[in-house]
């Protein structure tokens, strides 16, 4: 009997997430990707397929490891997305514990200013 690897699982996950979770231009999805080195997250449209707003700890410069960079990000994307006029927004967590970076990423956006 084989294994099923982390990253199987997360992307099984993710595909069961994805059924469930679509964004609008007035509602977009705030999807989030964690790498070992970097944390991302973008605003999309998935009716247009369009990134409306992003934002990374790489594009910042940051270290980009740690819950500290997490928020700065999701802060940043936050302060993008309401000078852009978007309120609101369903969140993806991908596949990912809502634990850790993810978490500080929403709460950081969530207290900027986005509603989710």
């Amino acid at each position: 009997m084989a294994r099923v690897s982390g990253a199987d699982r997360r992307f099984k996950k993710k595909i069961r997430i994805a059924k469930k979770v679509r964004g609008t231009a007035e509602k977009p999805r705030l999807c989030v990707f964690r790498s070992n080195k970097h944390i991302y997250a973008q605003l999309i449209d998935d009716e247009a397929g369009k990134t409306i707003v992003s934002a990374s700890s790489l594009q910042m410069g940051l270290d980009g490891k740690g819950a500290e960079a997490a928020a700065k990000v999701g802060e940043a994307l936050a302060q993008k997305a309401v000078g852009d006029g978007v309120k609101e927004v369903v969140f993806d967590r991908s596949g990912y514990r809502y634990h850790g970076r993810v978490k500080a990423l929403a709460e950081s956006a969530r207290s900027t200013g986005l509603k989710f």
